[in-house]
């Protein structure tokens, strides 16, 4: 549930493929956190969950015994035998569950890792570039990949020019006519697309204006997905769209209506069609302008596991508009109905939007998901047993013999308190053990990392492309992600004022990605996309000469989520000074600065730029 007024703050912003990229999958990855990780998921050959509550995915049961072989539930129940060697962890007072399905995300950079630390073992996306859900797809059936989720994506979604989906940078495909139906979505398929999604919305909910598809190529898109044996899963907004997605067949809706109170009619004819609902509850409260992840930071079972930048995010709400219709109180209302009617609920939380992150959110998704009349069992159910049957995840989603051992071990009794899922004691995925990490969150209360006090850079004159503080620089391209552009970055002489050097960046912004990009990037923390607390400074200052090709300066911060701001920039033949206020970047007052990115805009031509003493004052 994404909406126009993001374009660059929201959060399937074209950046957040750079963003996410960069910090995990790109130049500037952790390889010795990497490997740390690897190397600790070593599992014995066989596990023991002795004397432990099981929530199988449908009920609970008392002292059993799981056994684990080979990444797969061997045993289970009160008379499994624990073999003889088996590595035993007591279940005294604790439950064993089935590894948590998040149904609604949207997967990006390192969310599949940050999802596994909280529990989270699938991710069914529901809007990401293509590619990158091709590359992760390809991994996962290389092998287990135990230190991040499965995933599962919509790849490309279905909207019209100038819909929902189209408003963040990027280019995608749109449908115009019921006649283009199967042909948009044969090409989505083979893209890689698991099911198909389509936005139906015309965002006048939340007092905002789009266009979108009409009806009736709503019912061609859902008629041409049934053709090739797809779910076709509807984005609404309003009751009445809800109605006209359930009447074309629609298998399910990705978000419940929260403009109007539920008509009963309705109600029985969702339930009539057995389609599911995946009501995203915490971004219903959101969008009303409450933070719904805000109690996350507090509770002392998430809260050391979370990110400066998770941290940040569920603390924010979308801003209301003006004519919004959206009140949570239907939402709500909607999902007591629905579950009283005996229609699926999907545990989703559409992570990352403001207010939300992945992984952790799932367990605030469980507790709305109860307030709003399901019994803890129902709620479990919702992230297990559900999802996977409604998917096609015959592998998983339960606890029984012969299934995937992704599991999640808590303290305490999650079948009578909800709450309880978030003392995790243990989990596993394929039946490796995950180690959790506590990031470092040096920068959360202002940041305390050392910045040069007179907020040099890098003036290049050493000959490196070291800087004064931070990672320094290095060549930053869309290759992480699919793309083909290139970027080549060299300390050259002659610099500035007469200086003795700059640093140089050439390459091709090529067509091969969503978002094109090529340039160089420095980091001001530790480490890739940390946070930096640079208030003592109002603007950032470089000079730049080049080809007369129009640049972009993008600046990440933790106030922006994962997507960054830009700024163009002029780098015209001869060397000119740039000054560029911080407020400019949508009024950033310095803190949690994460990186600053100087990026070539696509083009048919080689680019070519330098720039020279970098600095913030």
């Amino acid at each position: 549930m994404n909406y126009r007024y993001i374009a660059l703050t929201g959060v399937i912003g074209a950046a957040l493929w750079i963003a996410g990229a960069l910090a995990e999958r790109g130049a500037f990855r952790d390889e010795t956190a990497t490997e740390t990780s690897a190397a600790s998921a070593v599992a014995p050959n066989v596990t023991a969950f002795v004397g432990v509550r099981v929530f199988d995915g449908a009920r609970a049961i008392p002292g059993a015994n799981v056994i684990v072989a080979d990444g797969r539930i061997a045993a289970m129940g009160p008379d499994a035998e624990v073999p003889k060697g088996a590595r035993r962890v007591d279940g005294a007072g604790r439950t064993l569950l089935p590894g948590l399905i998040d149904a609604h995300t949207h997967v990006f950079g390192d969310a599949l890792e940050r999802a596994l630390q909280f529990g989270v073992t699938t991710e069914l996306d529901m809007f990401t570039d293509h590619r990158f859900a091709t590359a992760m797809r390809r991994e996962q059936e290389a092998g287990d990949v135990p230190t991040r989720a499965d995933l599962r994506s919509a790849g490309t979604l279905v909207t019209a020019p100038g819909g929902h989906g189209t408003e963040y940078g990027v280019s995608i495909p749109t449908i115009t006519s019921p006649e283009q139906a199967q042909a948009f979505v044969d090409a989505r398929l083979a893209e890689g697309s698991d099911y198909i999604k389509i936005v139906y919305d015309d965002g006048s909910v939340y007092g905002l204006q789009w266009p979108t598809i009409d009806r009736e190529t709503l019912a061609a898109v859902v008629e041409a997905a049934h053709a090739r044996d797809r779910l076709a899963l509807v984005h609404m907004g309003s009751q009445r769209a809800a109605r006209d997605a359930i009447e074309a067949g629609a298998d399910g809706l990705v978000h419940v209506f929260a403009d109007s109170a539920p008509e009963p009619e309705l109600v029985e004819l969702i339930a009539k069609r057995r389609a599911f609902v995946i009501p995203t509850l915490s971004v219903n409260q959101s969008v009303t302008g409450v933070a719904s992840g805000a109690t996350l930071p507090e509770d002392a079972h998430v809260a050391p596991y979370l990110t400066a930048t998770e941290i940040e995010n569920l603390k924010r709400a979308f801003p209301t508009h003006r004519g919004s219709k959206a009140r949570a109180a239907h939402a709500f209302d909607a999902v007591r109905r629905l579950n009283a009617a005996g229609v699926a609920i999907l545990a989703g939380t559409d992570a990352p939007n403001p207010g939300t992150a992945h992984g952790a959110s799932v367990h605030r998704e469980l507790e709305l998901l109860v307030e709003a009349g399901l019994t803890p069992i129902q709620a479990l159910a919702a992230a297990t047993a559900v999802p996977a049957r409604i998917f096609a995840l015959a592998d998983r989603g339960r606890i029984a013999p012969g299934l995937r051992a992704d599991l999640l071990l808590v303290d305490s009794d999650p079948t009578s308190n909800i709450a309880a899922t978030r003392a995790i004691v243990g989990i596993w995925k394929g039946g490796v053990e995950v180690t959790r990490q506590k990031p470092s969150r040096a920068t959360t209360d202002g940041g305390r990392r050392r910045v040069d006090a007179r907020g040099r850079v890098s003036d290049f004159d050493d000959g490196t492309t070291r800087a004064r503080f931070g990672l320094g620089w290095s060549a930053s391209t869309d290759q992480m992600m699919g793309g083909t552009s290139t970027a080549e970055m060299k300390v050259v002489r002659g610099g500035a004022r007469g200086t003795a050097h700059a640093l140089e960046v050439i390459g091709t912004v090529r067509d091969g990605a969503q978002f094109p990009w090529a340039g160089a990037i420095f980091f001001p923390g530790g480490r890739p996309m940390e946070g930096v607390n640079l208030s003592a400074f109002t603007e950032l200052r470089f000079w730049a000469r080049g080809d007369g090709g129009t640049y972009l300066v993008m600046v990440f911060a933790e106030r922006f989520g994962m997507v960054p701001v830009e700024v163009p920039f002029e780098a015209g033949v001869d060397w000119r000074e740039h000054v560029i206020p911080f407020s400019t970047f949508q009024g950033l007052d310095g803190r949690g600065v994460r990186g600053i990115l100087f990026s070539a805009r696509p083009g048919p031509d080689r680019f070519a730029f330098q720039i020279d003493d970098v600095q913030f004052r």
